[in-house]
């Protein structure tokens, strides 16, 4: 985590900003939620060194069904639920998984020079800020959930392993479908019984075909 760690701290430092900015959350339950991720980060675990999560799966104090709606309505962002959409396998076998948790964003294609990222921490410019410079060119970003999130990479962290162990031949597409894996938790880490999975992606989210490009 040393390498990311300067990245997910201003990722999730910026991303609170903005929420305060916004009206999304109040000032006590950040400084709460910004102690609760200190004391997470500590543990080196990238996967819960967030505040969003912190805010909406612990002290409760927002949804992600708010804040995707404000990013639809204020930023014109559309959003995307990847679980259906069919990622270039040059592109989930590149990505570096760590800085894809420290931002909770993950590039999912790419045609010319546009970049696809689907991302949880759209109000973060911080996370804007570090894949416009890591990939070049212009993004098309997309709004998800931390939960999608979660699952791609947990899935793409199995087929890069799994690349590895057959001498790095290329991931398998195609007819013989994906890999059977584990299904994911409600939320992107290991909680309690008491706590509400997340919302279904709301706002008829696109699937299983590029977003547009820009007229």
């Amino acid at each position: 985590m040393s390498e990311h760690r300067p990245l997910l701290m201003r990722s999730n430092r910026l991303l609170g900003s903005a929420l305060i900015e916004h009206n999304l959350v109040k000032f006590e339950d950040l400084e709460a939620a910004n102690e609760r991720l200190l004391e997470i980060a500590t543990t080196g675990d990238l996967r819960r060194s967030s505040v969003l999560s912190v805010l909406v799966y612990e002290k409760k104090v927002l949804t992600e069904e708010a804040m995707l709606q404000h990013v639809v309505d204020d930023h014109g962002v559309s959003v995307i639920d990847l679980r259906t959409y069919d990622v270039p396998e040059n592109v989930r076998r590149e990505l570096d998984l760590e800085a894809c948790w420290a931002t909770w964003s993950v590039p999912f294609d790419h045609e010319e020079d546009f970049h696809f990222v689907a991302t949880a921490y759209y109000l973060s410019s911080a996370v804007r800020s570090f894949w416009e410079k890591k990939l070049g060119g212009q993004i098309i970003w997309q709004a998800t959930t931390m939960d999608i999130i979660a699952d791609f990479i947990d899935r793409t962290h199995l087929e890069q392993l799994a690349a590895k162990k057959n001498n790095l031949r290329p991931l398998t597409t195609g007819s013989q479908g994906p890999m059977p894996l584990p299904t994911m938790s409600a939320a992107p880490f290991p909680m309690s019984d008491t706590v509400s999975p997340p919302p279904p992606l709301p706002l008829g989210g696109q699937s299983g075909s590029r977003p547009p490009l820009p007229a």
